[in-house]
């Protein structure tokens, strides 16, 4: 890990990651990054963009989620894609069961009532 090491490596984590690498026995990893990038929880119509770039890729083109749906999803997600995602797959679920053509608040409070009790 000198000046002469070819070596060039590219580190992804959960912010767990980040606690980690400023442990003192990491120390010297630590100072050795150069460039530090920290992804932002997504915003309200980026959320919508990603649910729908999602169904789109599913084969979707008209919209699934009611806008207070996706409202919900998203403030009890806080943002967090890989939340979103999993709130969104128990909102469909949850609007399945229920036969509707639209996911609807209803759906998405169901969602995460479902993930809020573990």
């Amino acid at each position: 890990m000198d000046a002469a090491s070819p070596l060039a490596l590219i580190l992804l984590g959960q912010p767990t990651l980040r606690r980690l690498l400023r442990r003192g026995s990491f120390a010297a990893l630590d100072q050795r990054i150069a460039v530090r990038y920290h992804l932002q929880p997504l915003t309200a119509e980026q959320t919508t963009g990603y649910l729908r770039h999602h169904l789109a890729l599913a084969g979707r083109s008209d919209p699934l989620f009611a806008d207070t749906a996706i409202s919900a999803l998203h403030h009890a997600a806080r943002g967090l894609p890989r939340q979103i995602g999993n709130l969104a797959l128990a909102a469909l679920i949850a609007g399945y069961s229920r036969r509707n053509t639209i996911i609807d608040h209803d759906c998405a409070a169901a969602a995460i009532a479902d993930h809020t009790a573990d």
